[in-house]
């Protein structure tokens, strides 16, 4: 049976509108393993990152698997001079995913995306539960997501 997260995050009509493909596999204990397990480079492994601008005010960012946040890139965009991440209960209790699982996709509210300017053609984000994620055209997930594309990342 199908986790509650997992059927929220496929159920999304925002996928239903594009070509993917779920892919389920069993427990990765990092990223080249979940590269492995979905037949993808790390590099094309999406993962969401939930950051905080003020009280209740948070954004998704979405980064490549060989890359990492860079800060100040990411304050210059925005127009801010800090940033934080919330700590695993508070972005569970934001997005309704568990660290590991969160995603855009059916997330308990629509925050704001941001999606890296070094994103592969074909990625792969998670799909609400461990284990699960969904891989689709990067053109694809921008438009359906209204993403914003910006580059707010450095090399890892």
């Amino acid at each position: 049976m199908a986790d509650v997260s997992e059927s929220r995050a496929l159920d999304d009509p925002r996928l239903s509108s594009i070509p993917h493909e779920v892919v389920r596999h069993g427990p990765a204990r990092s990223l080249e393993e979940a590269a492995t397990a979905r037949g993808l480079q790390p590099s094309q492994l999406i993962k969401t990152m939930v950051v905080r601008r003020a009280a209740d005010d948070y954004l998704f960012v979405l980064v490549p698997g060989d890359r990492v946040i860079s800060w100040p890139k990411l304050r210059g965009h925005l127009g801010v001079n800090r940033l934080s991440m919330p700590d695993a209960e508070e972005a569970r209790t934001v997005t309704g995913y568990e660290r590991g699982t969160i995603t855009p996709l059916g997330s308990a509210r629509d925050w704001p995306i941001l999606v890296d300017a070094h994103l592969s053609n074909v990625v792969s984000l998670g799909g609400g539960a461990h284990g699960v994620s969904v891989t689709l055209s990067s053109t694809d997930l921008v438009g359906a997501l209204d993403a914003e594309v910006v580059d707010v990342t450095d090399p890892v």
